[in-house]
């Protein structure tokens, strides 16, 4: 069962999202939260699997409360879920640590698989995100990914973990993370997330067709 903590300023969206997940035995709510400073500290206290977090709310932002939840080691994985796609939106969400970024229209089935994947420790972005992050003009890495690099990424974009990236490609885990430490350094950022969308509006990844 994957616990959930709900971060929203509007009472009638985390009732509908309590409802929702409440009713549904592979999730359980373990509380909400009106605004990012509620969401830090519900977090540090009921350490939910997954944060279904809202960008644009009063007095502690989205992106604010992502970043402060990173920085104090909060294990939970943040999933923004909002009604914005602008890049303005997007990449300081992604930037601070998020793992994935839903838009609020997505529908409940797809809602679901995003929370399991984010549990999982899988980057998720819904397809108009990812598309925005592709058609994006951006300054190419000072220094192009290898080859071995971009089996790394590709495959923590489907999600595996660096043990299974280690076993598929026939490496040591502290080999694989090693090449992200690299991917990191090249691609400008901090984390898996962040990678996986940078290398989508890049060209380094495709989206499935």
């Amino acid at each position: 069962m994957i616990s959930l903590l709900i971060v929203d300023d509007h009472p009638v969206v985390r009732d509908g999202l309590r409802g929702m997940f409440g009713a549904d035995p592979r999730f359980t709510v373990l509380g909400e939260a009106g605004d990012g400073a509620e969401a830090i500290v519900a977090a540090e206290r009921l350490r939910p699997d997954v944060i279904l977090m809202d960008l644009r709310m009063p007095k502690t932002d989205g992106v604010t409360a992502i970043r402060e939840l990173a920085s104090r080691g909060v294990p939970a994985r943040v999933l923004v879920l909002t009604t914005y796609d602008t890049d303005s939106d997007v990449l300081p969400a992604i930037e601070a640590g998020a793992i994935g970024y839903l838009l609020k229209d997505a529908p409940r089935e797809e809602l679901f698989r995003a929370v399991e994947a984010a549990a999982r420790g899988q980057a998720v972005l819904s397809p108009t995100v990812a598309s925005r992050l592709m058609g994006q003009i951006r300054q190419p890495a000072s220094e192009p990914l290898s080859q071995r690099e971009l089996e790394v990424l590709r495959l923590v974009a489907q999600g595996a973990t660096n043990r299974e990236a280690a076993r598929q490609l026939f490496i040591s885990e502290a080999t694989v993370k090693t090449h992200l430490l690299h991917v990191y350094a090249k691609l400008g950022v901090n984390d898996r997330a962040a990678a996986v969308a940078a290398a989508f509006s890049r060209g380094y990844l495709a989206l499935p067709t």
